[in-house]
C-alpha cells in the first residue's frame, strides 16, 4: 500500500515562482499522459486487427505482432514515468509506517532519490543498447530495432525529470542532500570493497541480494529499483560485464510478446467495473444466496471467483466487487474486520484464476503453455473456494436472518437475465483461449470489444468522461509491473551467471521426501517470497530456477505453477507484511488493525486448501 508523502513547504519554489512551476508540472504531466493513453488504444486496435485479418478475413497480418512490441516497449515505459510520477511503484510500507513523522519523510525522500541514483546510473547504457540495436532490423516492417529501443533512454531521462520535480514538490533540500550522500557512501564502500568482494566468490551474493536488495526494501524503496540498483552494484563491483547488460536484460523481460496481455486485461478490468457488468454478475448471486446464513460471504467468494476470471488484475477485482457488496454486509452485521478479512483471502484463492496476470507472468520467463496454466487454474481457485467456505458457513451458521426475505424465483430470474452477458465474458474468454481460438493476448482485445458493446448497447452505461483516465491508469499499472519484471530479469541473468541457479538445483534436488518435499518447502518459500517481494518479482526471479528442478524431480510444470502462486498469494495478502492484505484495507476503507485477527482463520482455511492442492496433483492437471 502506497502512503501519501509529506509536502514540506521548503521544498517548492518561491510564492512568485510556484504558479509557473505548477504549470511546467501540468504541461509536462500531459506530455505524458495523453501518448501513454493513445499508446493502449493503438494496442488494442493493432491486435484485434491482427484477430480479425486472422480468423475473419483468413489473411494474417504478419506485421501486427512485430508493430505491437514495438508500441509495448513505448507503452511500458511512459507507464513506468506517470507511476513514478504518482508514486505507484510498487514498495513495502510496512516499517516506513512504523517510523517517525520524520524518519517516513526520509524515507519517502529516499525511494525518490534511488529512482533518481537507478535511471541516472543507466541512462547513458541505454542510449549505447538503443544505438547498437540499429543493426538489427524486424523481419516483416524491416524497421531498425532502434526505434522500439530508443523507448528506453527516452523513459529513463523522463524518469530523472520527474524524480527530479518530485523532490522539489515534496521533499526539502537537506533530507534530499542526506539521501544522495548515503547514497555515495555507500557506492564509495562497495568501491573500496571490491577486491575483497569479489575474492568472496559466490559468497558475495549475500551481501548484494540478501542484504542489499533486503535492506532498499525494507526501508520502502521501490521493488524495481531496489533490484535494479543491488544487480547494476553487483556487475560493476565484481565483474567486467559492461552497464548495457542491465538495460539489455532488462529489454528482454519488458519486452516478451506474452507480456502484451498484461495492459489490456488491466483496461478490461476497468471496463467491466465501468460498465456496471460487474455489478450485474453480484446482484445476481445476491438475490440467490442473499437470504441463507452467510450468504453474501458465499458471494463475495463466488463474485471475486468470476471477476477474477475477467479483469487479470487484483486490484481491479476487489475494487469491483467490495463497493457493491459491502455496505448491504455491513447492514445486516457483519463486521468490518471480518468483511476485509474475507476480502483479502479470496484475492489469495484467486490468483490461479485465468486470465491471472501472474499466469501469464509464470508462462512468458518459464516457457510453460498458458493454454495449460488456463486450464489448470480454475480448479485449484475452486477448491479453496471451498475451504473458505466451509469456514463462513461455521462462522455464520447461527446467524438471525429473519429480517431477510427470499426475494422469489421471479426477482431472481430477472436479476439473471440481467447478469447474463456480463457472466459469459469469462467464459467467452477461457474457451477461446483453452479451445486454441486465440491466444491470451488476442482473447483480451476480444474481450474489450464485448465489453464496450455490453456497456453501449445492453447496460447503456459508459463513461466517455472516465475513458483517458482509465487508460492512463492502464499505462501507470502496466508500467509499475513491467519494470519489476525487467529488473528482476537482470537479476535473475545475474543470479544465474554467477553459478547460484546450479547450486541452488543441486540443494533443491538433495532435498528429503522427493517431489512432497520439493512442493512443501517450494510452498512455504514462496509464502515468504510474496509477502516480501509481491508475486511477480518473485515469480520472475525465481521460476526460472525452480522450474526446471520441478521436473527433475517429477513434478509436472502446471502443478508446480499451481502451488507456487496460491503460496505466493498467501504470502502477499496475509499482515504484517502482505502488501495485498493493505491494498483491500484502503479499497474498503477499513482500518488494517480490525481485520487482524478475522484474517488468520482465513488463512488457515487457504493453507488447508494448498495442502490439498500439493496432496493430489489431479486438481492442478486433472482436466489437461
Amino acid at each position: 500500500m502506497q502512503l501519501d508523502l509529506p509536502v514540506h513547504a521548503a521544498a517548492l519554489p518561491a510564492p512568485g515562482d510556484r504558479t509557473q512551476f505548477q504549470t511546467f508540472e501540468r504541461v509536462f504531466d500531459r506530455m505524458i499522459d495523453i501518448p501513454a493513453a493513445i499508446l493502449v488504444v493503438l494496442e488494442i486496435l493493432v491486435l484485434l486487427s491482427g484477430v480479425v485479418s486472422r480468423y475473419v478475413l483468413h489473411q494474417p497480418l504478419v506485421w501486427s505482432d512485430e508493430l505491437a512490441t514495438i508500441l509495448f516497449l513505448w507503452l511500458a515505459m511512459l507507464g513506468t514515468v506517470i507511476a513514478f510520477r504518482r508514486g505507484e511503484h510498487m514498495r513495502m510500507t510496512a516499517f516506513v509506517g512504523m517510523a517517525s513523522p520524520r524518519g517516513r519523510a526520509f524515507m519517502d525522500t529516499l525511494a525518490i532519490v534511488a529512482g533518481l541514483v537507478f535511471v541516472g546510473l543507466l541512462l547513458e547504457p541505454a542510449f549505447e543498447f538503443a544505438s547498437e540495436e540499429s543493426w538489427v532490423h524486424t523481419p516483416a516492417l524491416n524497421l531498425a530495432n532502434t526505434w522500439r529501443a530508443a523507448a528506453l533512454p527516452v523513459g529513463f531521462a523522463l524518469m530523472l525529470v520527474t524524480a527530479v520535480l518530485r523532490l522539489m514538490r515534496e521533499s526539502d533540500w537537506r533530507m534530499t542532500g542526506a539521501a544522495l550522500a548515503l547514497g555515495a557512501a555507500v557506492a564509495a564502500v562497495l568501491a573500496l570493497l571490491s577486491p575483497v568482494l569479489t575474492a568472496m566468490g559466490n559468497f558475495n551474493l549475500l551481501v548484494f541480494f540478501l542484504l542489499g536488495v533486503g535492506s532498499l526494501v525494507f526501508a520502502g524503496v521501490p521493488i524495481a529499483f531496489a533490484f535494479g540498483l543491488s544487480t547494476y552494484a553487483y556487475l560493476m563491483t565484481t565483474t567486467h560485464a559492461p552497464a548495457m547488460v542491465v538495460v539489455g536484460r532488462m529489454d528482454e523481460g519488458m519486452g516478451h510478446l506474452i507480456l502484451l496481455a498484461v495492459p489490456l486485461f488491466i483496461f478490461l478490468g476497468l471496463l467491466i467495473e465501468m460498465t456496471g457488468m460487474a455489478r450485474a454478475m453480484v446482484g445476481f448471486l445476491a438475490s440467490l444466496l442473499g437470504h441463507v446464513r452467510g450468504g453474501l460471504h458465499y458471494v463475495l467468494i463466488g463474485a471475486m471467483y468470476l471477476v477474477s476470471g475477467i479483469s487479470g488484475s487484483k486490484a481491479a477485482d476487489m475494487a469491483a466487487v467490495a463497493p457493491v457488496l459491502f455496505p448491504e454486509m455491513k447492514a445486516r452485521g457483519a463486521k468490518e474486520g471480518d468483511l476485509v478479512a474475507l476480502l483479502s483471502a479470496t484475492g489469495a484463492q484467486t490468483e490461479t484464476i485465468p486470465p491471472s496476470i501472474v499466469l501469464i507472468t509464470i508462462g512468458s520467463v518459464t516457457g510453460v503453455s498458458i493454454t495449460a496454466l488456463f486450464t489448470g487454474g480454475l480448479l485449484p481457485g475452486f477448491v479453496l473456494g471451498a475451504t473458505l467456505c466451509a469456514l463462513v458457513w461455521w462462522r455464520y451458521r447461527g446467524e438471525d436472518l429473519a429480517h431477510v426475505a427470499w426475494p422469489g424465483w421471479r426477482a431472481i430470474l430477472r436479476a439473471l437475465m440481467v447478469a447474463v452477458p456480463a457472466l459469459a465474458l469469462p467464459f467467452v474468454i477461457r474457451v477461446a483461449v483453452v479451445e486454441g481460438v486465440a491466444t491470451a493476448t488476442e482473447v483480451s482485445t476480444i474481450g474489450i470489444v464485448y465489453a464496450v458493446l455490453a456497456g453501449l448497447l445492453i447496460y447503456r452505461q459508459f463513461d466517455w468522461r472516465r475513458l483517458l483516465p482509465m487508460l492512463v491508469t492502464t499505462a501507470t499499472l502496466s508500467g509499475a509491473i513491467l519494470l519489476i519484471i525487467g529488473a528482476a530479469t537482470a537479476m535473475a541473468w545475474a543470479l544465474t551467471q554467477s553459478g547460484f541457479s546450479q547450486a541452488l538445483a543441486a540443494a533443491m534436488k538433495d532435498l528429503p521426501g522427493g517431489a512432497l518435499g520439493f512442493l512443501v518447502v517450494s510452498a512455504l518459500a514462496f509464502i515468504v517470497l510474496g509477502s516480501v517481494l509481491e508475486g511477480i518479482p518473485a515469480i520472475v526471479l525465481f521460476g526460472p530456477l525452480l522450474f526446471p528442478i520441478a521436473r527433475a524431480v517429477g513434478v509436472h510444470e502446471v502443478h508446480y505453477a499451481m502451488v507456487v502462486i496460491l503460496a505466493m498469494g498467501i504470502g502477499l495478502f496475509a499482515p504484517p507484511f502482505g502488501v495485498g492484505y493493505y491494498a483491500a484495507c484502503a479499497i474498503s476503507r477499513i482500518n488494517p488493525d480490525v481485520g487482524m485477527r478475522p484474517i488468520v482463520g482465513y488463512m488457515a482455511a487457504l493453507m488447508i486448501g494448498l495442502a490439498a492442492i500439493i496432496l493430489v496433483p489431479w486438481f492442478s492437471i486433472g482436466f489437461l
